[in-house]
């Protein structure tokens, strides 16, 4: 007997995206829904380059987690949907280590192939909290 697998809708990986981002599993995220090949894109003035591997965005994000010194809030949108890709709003008010307090808004793009999100890209705006 063989088994067949199918691979998830870009709708259902955008809710179980959306699943985890409530819960703040963006490691989790990560894991489950990024393929192994996946690139990350990030704004041309962004402290943080783009890569691609999950290895290297696994290291991005953590990088990213050692450099907050606090979280004070955040949210993430529900998805919006189209075809292969779908899109969240996201933001957060942090404080970042040797540069204080800022607000961050984004709109983050992913697309999906096969089940998995294959590419992930951010457009966003910073804002010094003071």
């Amino acid at each position: 007997m063989t088994t067949q697998t199918t691979n998830m809708s870009t709708q259902e990986v955008a809710n179980r995206f959306n699943e985890l981002a409530q819960q703040g599993k963006y490691d989790v995220i990560q894991s489950e829904l990024f393929s192994e090949a996946a690139i990350s894109t990030e704004p041309e003035d962004s402290a943080f380059e783009s890569v691609q591997g999950l290895s290297k965005i696994q290291e991005k994000a953590k990088a990213w987690q050692e450099s907050t010194e606090q979280m004070h809030n955040g949210y993430c949108s529900q998805p919006l949907v189209a075809g292969n890709y779908f899109t969240v709003s996201m933001g957060m008010d942090v404080t970042i280590k040797e540069q204080g307090r800022m607000k961050m808004d984004e709109i983050a793009v992913y697309e999906v192939k096969e089940g998995k999100i294959v590419s992930e890209q951010f457009f966003y705006h910073t804002e010094d909290q003071g």
